[in-house]
């Protein structure tokens, strides 16, 4: 494959395009086609052994891509060959193909293309991550961004105007404060040409800023952080203008202010659950038209030496994005969103009180003999709460099934794995399944009875109680019944349904497991 390799540390010009193996795959890897790469500061950074990940000679540079999986490592179950994904990968983008950590790879929703895919995870993730959950920026408050016209600055110029904020962008010519200006910013500072104190402290009339968000630091760090509001945040993301500042602590006691820092690459996976909430929200606000990015150029794979060089120069506004290879579709169109739908869609067969109720009148549809119901919207979803749904197709949970589960959990407790010893002491001797596989299995057999078509986003947020009445034996089929029980709607215009499930067995009178699981909705 073809490649940008760092093979000696320095700048953009040492760097070579050349040819190199296809990377080697590990049991929980992914090995991604890639179709675009975005350029970010910490690419630069690396480059030059400054960065605070330091892979070994040679390597790729390239962060943050979009693609097309070729192949999935052993261990890999949730990721398929073909399926179309965008992926942080901290280093190797600059390349034909990247392998990276399956838990960071994520799929592309239909409606968004390579380019958008590989350039928003970075900036708007972290812009984002800063401002709602470090923060907590309230409608109302005064925004500064410093370094407003980079990737992850014009982000949180756009974002802050979404969540409400008066924002002063900063930056060190007229032509990026025009671009943030489109962006929504209320008030423009060149720091290059302007006292930065002083015009914070016109524009605010002597209050201060309630957050600031650093991306640049060195020299600009101190007067901002002297214009703080009470019970200010200063939220340090970054130090692009070169030097780390030395800042007198003294002013964060005087102004009742907290300095956060914001490492979002870190956030997203020591609280993944709350970032992939995250995600999903920025999603919907790119396809309602709320954020956008702004792409400054696109390069091809062997300039990218020279994308690097722009971003060292601080030419880059918004976003530039190595193009690898032009518009990479998915290989099996059953990965992509109607069709994906539909390929999950099972058979319902509804009970005398649905066919009282009339049930199949509106935008969901009972369609042909077998009566398969079908959600197209919230209204189709708000019409079915306190429904029964289901039974589900029947699955077998085998011993070689709850043997995986074991591996992958690490819990070998002989009543799941030791086949001979169930034999002899447990009754019918057939070892136990884990409780845990039980209530996992729910996800997959509610696709059969809760089918939803055209969906940008459906994601399994996690169960707010469980029980396990009765045990599972190697062996038994299980199947899925289950009513939705309420439907929260979410302020980015997704829905939470949460889902009163039970999982019945035919070895058993009593349900396996009961369950309120919740599910996050995007139509």
């Amino acid at each position: 494959m073809k490649a940008i390799l760092c093979t000696e540390y320095g700048g953009p010009e040492l760097l070579k395009y050349t040819e190199t193996e296809d990377p080697a795959l590990g049991e929980k890897e992914v090995l991604i086609e890639v179709a675009a790469c975005a350029v970010n500061f910490p690419d630069v950074l690396i480059i030059q052994n400054k960065y605070q990940f330091k892979p070994e000679l040679p390597f790729s540079p390239g962060g943050e891509v979009a693609g097309v999986i070729a192949s999935v490592g052993h261990g890999v179950k949730h990721l398929q060959i073909g399926q179309r994904v965008l992926a942080l990968c901290g280093w190797g983008g600059f390349a034909e193909k990247v392998k990276v950590s399956a838990d960071r790879v994520f799929p592309i929703p239909p409606f968004m293309d390579d380019i958008t895919a590989a350039s928003t995870l970075y900036t708007f993730g972290t812009a984002y991550h800063a401002l709602k959950d470090r923060a907590e920026l309230k409608a109302g408050e005064t925004l500064l961004v410093l370094g407003a016209s980079g990737g992850v600055g014009l982000a949180a110029t756009e974002l802050g105007k979404v969540m409400g904020a008066k924002v002063i962008a900063a930056a060190s010519t007229s032509e990026k404060l025009a671009v943030c200006q489109e962006k929504g910013a209320d008030y423009l500072i060149n720091y290059e040409t302007e006292d930065l104190k002083d015009k914070i402290k016109e524009i605010t009339a002597g209050k201060g800023v309630d957050v600031v968000l650093d991306v640049v630091g060195d020299k600009f760090a101190e007067p901002a952080l002297r214009s703080m509001a009470w019970k200010g945040r200063y939220l340090v993301v970054g130090f692009a203008a070169g030097e780390i500042p030395k800042l007198p602590f003294n002013l964060a006691l005087l102004k009742g202010c907290a300095v956060m820092g914001v490492f979002w690459g870190r956030f997203s996976s020591e609280e993944p659950q709350k970032n992939q909430q995250n995600l999903m929200e920025l999603v919907g606000m790119i396809h309602a038209g709320k954020i956008s990015q702004h792409i400054f150029k696109t390069y091809s794979l062997e300039q990218a030496p020279q994308a690097l060089k722009d971003m060292m120069e601080r030419k880059v506004v918004g976003k530039a994005v190595v193009v690898v290879k032009e518009k990479l579709e998915a290989r099996d169109e059953r990965l992509e969103g109607k069709k994906y739908q539909e390929s999950r869609t099972k058979t319902y067969l509804p009970d005398r009180q649905d066919q009282e109720s009339g049930i199949s009148e509106g935008g969901f549809q009972k369609e042909g003999e077998g009566g398969k119901v079908v959600f197209r919207s919230v209204g189709d979803l708000k019409a079915f709460v306190g429904k029964r749904l289901g039974p589900s197709l029947w699955t077998r949970v085998s011993q070689e099934v709850i043997q995986k589960f074991a591996e992958t959990t690490e819990d070998f407790q002989w009543i799941h794995v030791d086949t001979e010893k169930a034999k002899a002491l447990i009754p019918g001797g057939k070892n136990l399944a884990h409780g845990y596989l039980t209530l996992s299995l729910i996800p997959k057999l509610l696709y059969d009875i809760l089918p939803l078509e055209g969906v940008q986003m459906a994601l399994n947020y996690g169960a707010n109680s469980v029980r396990f009445p009765a045990p599972v034996y190697s062996g038994d089929q299980l199947r899925l019944q289950a009513s939705i029980a309420k439907i929260e709607e979410n302020p980015d215009g997704s829905i939470k349904l949460f889902i009163h499930a039970e999982m019945e067995s035919d070895n058993a009178t009593k349900p396996v497991c009961v369950a309120e699981m919740i599910s996050v909705v995007r139509f």
